[in-house]
């Protein structure tokens, strides 16, 4: 069964409804996994605690860490973030954080865990920025390494919005792999140069964007032999996306997030897979959209057990 990481404070209630980033998304995905099948009685919620200062200052400047914790973030800083710097901001972010820290774990034992959240792809070494308090995926995988649980890690990033954050954590360094495969003209307007970039055009449809995106993990798969590989399956590349300019269908963004995992698994690697972003108002849709990752990585779960079954 397919591990998943989840809390209720995942949702910041101090971000109103009508915020341009839609919190209560959360809260709606973590209820439909629920509904398909997903969450049950025999495969419940796992709910992390906070990481602490000393986890996440693996990957953000400690002086930021503590002024997050404390919430004394400058008015400059919350406002390239988009939040007000609460303390149920500063305590999602914390969450989020050990959520997909412990998806890596999962993932390293299971071969594929995922975390209701995460993808907070803007946070950088220094700051966060784009509704990024910190970086979810830059804390795990600085944190696996530490424990020398990994050695290695590719980044697989599928939101429309390059990954400058994680790739200016992990500049210049040769452990880490980052991928981004987004949105040319959108934001950030000021990009920070991942291991590889691919921008595509405004417009791009299912097809178009499908070829580009075999043709990537294909030369990342086999440039960067990584230990474990975090996915962030943003849905912001939709048609009806506020912020996304391209134009996946519903069935695009499940044949990605397919494309992704079955290509990932069958080299065997861990795979942990985090939200990313999603900008419609609708969030119930926003909440469809988000649990095909998960969906597809259970459905690949079980068949690799059944594959085992029938040939052992």
């Amino acid at each position: 069964m397919l591990p998943i990481f989840y809390h209720d404070r995942y949702d910041a209630e101090t971000v109103p409804d009508g915020h341009r980033f839609p919190m209560r998304k959360y809260r709606e995905t973590g209820r439909r996994l629920k509904e398909i099948g997903l969450v049950t009685p025999t495969n419940p919620i796992r709910r992390p605690k906070p990481a602490d200062f000393e986890m996440i200052a693996l990957a953000h400047d400690p002086s930021y860490v503590d002024a997050v914790f404390h919430q004394t973030v400058d008015y400059r800083t919350a406002r390239t973030i988009g939040f007000e710097m609460t303390a149920a901001v500063a305590m999602r972010s914390r969450l989020s954080c050990m959520g997909t820290y412990l998806a890596g774990e999962a993932a390293l034992s299971k071969g594929i865990a995922c975390n209701a959240a995460g993808g907070s792809h803007h946070a950088k070494y220094t700051h966060g920025a784009g509704f990024s308090v910190f970086n979810d995926v830059g804390v795990a995988i600085r944190a696996l390494q530490k424990t020398e649980r990994i050695r290695k890690a590719l980044v697989i990033d599928c939101d429309v919005h390059q990954g400058d954050g994680t790739a200016d954590i992990f500049q210049n360094d040769d452990s880490v792999f980052t991928f981004s495969l987004h949105c040319e003209d959108n934001w950030p307007v000021r990009k920070v140069a991942s291991t590889l970039d691919v921008g595509l055009d405004q417009g791009l449809d299912d097809e178009g964007y499908l070829a580009e995106l075999e043709a990537g993990l294909a030369r990342v798969l086999e440039a960067s032999s990584p230990d474990i590989v975090f996915y962030n399956a943003g849905v912001d590349p939709h048609e009806d996306d506020r912020l996304g300019k391209l134009k996946l269908s519903d069935e695009g963004i499940r044949a990605r997030d397919r494309l992704v995992i079955s290509r990932v698994r069958e080299r065997g690697l861990p795979l942990v897979c985090v939200m990313g972003g999603g900008y419609s108002h609708d969030v119930s849709h926003l909440a469809r959209l988000h649990a095909f990752a998960f969906e597809e990585a259970s459905r690949a779960l079980e068949a690799e057990t059944d594959q085992r079954v029938s040939s052992g």
